[in-house]
């Protein structure tokens, strides 16, 4: 485990001559096996594709999706995408190919069920499929390795397995299921049968999770700032302010991933297009 952590802002990365402005704004943010960068834009609709210095590679999706919210990769490489408004996720390989969606496209799930504008999905070694049912409900759901819905937890409120907009979640290498409580401006920590475990209170409107091999959790916060933390939820460091410079934040903190190299990339919401940020590790 690092014992410092010291970043600098890449000033303008993706936005160079090589590169290409995201042309929209920009929810969310996950690399691949490769570090290859894999952006989710809201309006229009589509998956941005750079490599890790800034190049712009291509576009996928962008005649399936309607508003892309929170990606995911996993160790294959296939891409998972929240898309809030057909209440659906769905499952590309890297060449944009669709592979499979959960839910109906343009349909409501029924109160408690999947999906009303859900917001992240991730499958966790285990094959199962965890997804955030944040901005219509409060519920988590848990599909099989066989894409059957399993079963569901949560409600509005602000006790224990209670929500008020579940915005991400991630499944750590304890077994746990990690859930942004945004509104309540807490963590919660489920087991994969979502019982509830703790809660963790050192956070304000947490948005994104990234959990890295090494065990670091990395936490986009809506107050304009990054925090750190190890999986007992011990704080290890924490910056940010308001600005418009390298390394500060217009708008809120709302994606985070972190690449094999240690660099974090950032993202903003929900007014400024074109709004990334790249803190290589130093």
């Amino acid at each position: 485990m690092p014992d410092n952590y010291a970043y600098e802002a890449v000033e303008g990365w993706g936005l160079g001559s090589d590169g290409r402005p995201f042309g929209g704004v920009v929810p969310d943010v996950a690399v691949n096996s490769s570090d290859t960068v894999y952006i989710t834009r809201r309006e229009p609709p589509a998956i941005l594709v750079y490599d890790r210095d800034g190049t712009f590679l291509r576009t996928l999706a962008d005649e399936i999706l309607t508003n892309p919210h929170n990606i995911w990769i996993d160790s294959d490489d296939q891409i998972y995408v929240a898309d809030t408004d057909d209440h659906t996720v769905r499952k590309f390989n890297t060449a944009g190919t669709l592979i499979q969606t959960w839910g109906t496209q343009n349909e409501t799930g029924q109160p408690g069920d999947p999906f009303n504008r859900p917001t992240k999905a991730m499958a966790p070694p285990t094959g199962h499929l965890f997804v955030s049912d944040g901005y219509g409900q409060h519920r988590i759901h848990r599909f099989s390795p066989d894409g059957d819905h399993e079963l569901s937890w949560g409600e509005e409120g602000t006790g224990p397995s209670q929500f008020a907009l579940p915005h991400d979640l991630w499944v750590d290498s304890r077994d746990r299921v990690l859930v942004t409580d945004r509104e309540n401006h807490r963590i919660q920590l489920f087991d994969l049968d979502g019982q509830f475990l703790e809660e963790w209170r050192n956070v304000e409107s947490p948005n994104n999770i990234h959990i890295t091999e090494d065990d670091l959790l990395y936490l986009a916060e809506a107050p304009r700032r990054v925090s750190i933390f190890d999986l007992d939820g011990n704080l290890l460091h924490r910056w940010g302010e308001k600005g418009d410079g390298a390394g500060q934040y217009v708008d809120y903190p709302h994606g985070i991933c972190v690449d094999s190299r240690g660099d974090i990339y950032v993202t903003e919401v929900p007014f400024q297009p074109d709004r990334l940020q790249k803190f290589a590790r130093i």
